[in-house]
């Protein structure tokens, strides 16, 4: 039996009110992304990106429409359950890396499952893996600030396919890389999903991206394109 799609849109709508404006973020937005696929999200400032990337991560709810995860209508999830979804099944990669300063390459990997309970030896198992599957199992000990940027976001992403997630939400990811290192987290994060089964989807204003998506999608006025 296939697996349901990671994340489906059906007819999405959101609206903001700043003061005595109402913004209209998102206007019937249809989305599907399948397991292993990675979609480039491309649009100018305001057209609805961080919108749609803010109600696949369960972070908001849309007004109208509905939003599917593995096959789930998120409509049907209390905020509790939606918390759980977003620990359990979500994998976020931001432009600031956000990685924990004090904490070694291998703990901030290991922060995800040690949350969810995961027994110490298999924890140690998987970082270990993922790590390798990045390139930075020679740096496990090492802490955040001993990095390259690249390497951080190696970490990132790694963080964020530690837990098995069907599907990984990255804001920017290569904002704060040079071009050369750009491509190659663009690549390894392509490369991981393929290998994974994991959908990636990737807000971006870098035009390297489109060239290593498998699909892109094109928002302006919170419409898709």
């Amino acid at each position: 039996m296939s697996l349901a799609p990671a994340i489906e849109l059906h007819a999405v709508h959101k609206t903001y009110q700043l003061g005595a404006h109402v913004v209209k973020a998102l206007q019937g937005v249809d989305l599907t992304l399948q397991r292993g696929e990675l979609l480039a999200l491309t649009g100018p400032s305001g057209s609805g990106k961080s919108t749609i990337l803010n109600l696949c991560g369960l972070i908001d709810h849309a007004d109208a429409g509905d939003i599917l995860l593995n096959g789930v209508n998120i409509n049907e999830y209390n905020e509790t359950q939606k918390t759980l979804q977003r620990r359990d099944t979500i994998g976020f990669i931001f432009q600031s890396f956000n990685l924990v300063p004090v904490m070694t390459v291998a703990e901030n990997v290991d922060y995800p499952l040690f949350l969810t309970g995961v027994p110490a030896a298999e924890r140690r198992e998987r970082v270990a893996a993922q790590l390798k599957a990045v390139g930075l199992h020679e740096h496990a000990q090492h802490l955040p600030d001993a990095l390259s940027g690249g390497q951080r976001q190696r970490v990132a992403i790694a963080r964020a396919l530690i837990k098995r997630p069907s599907l990984v939400i990255a804001d920017e990811p290569t904002a704060s890389l040079d071009s050369h290192t750009a491509d190659q987290v663009l690549d390894l994060m392509r490369e991981r999903g393929h290998a994974e089964g994991v959908a990636f989807i990737i807000a971006s204003h870098d035009n390297r991206l489109t060239s290593r998506s498998d699909r892109i999608v094109s928002l302006l006025d919170g419409r898709l394109q």
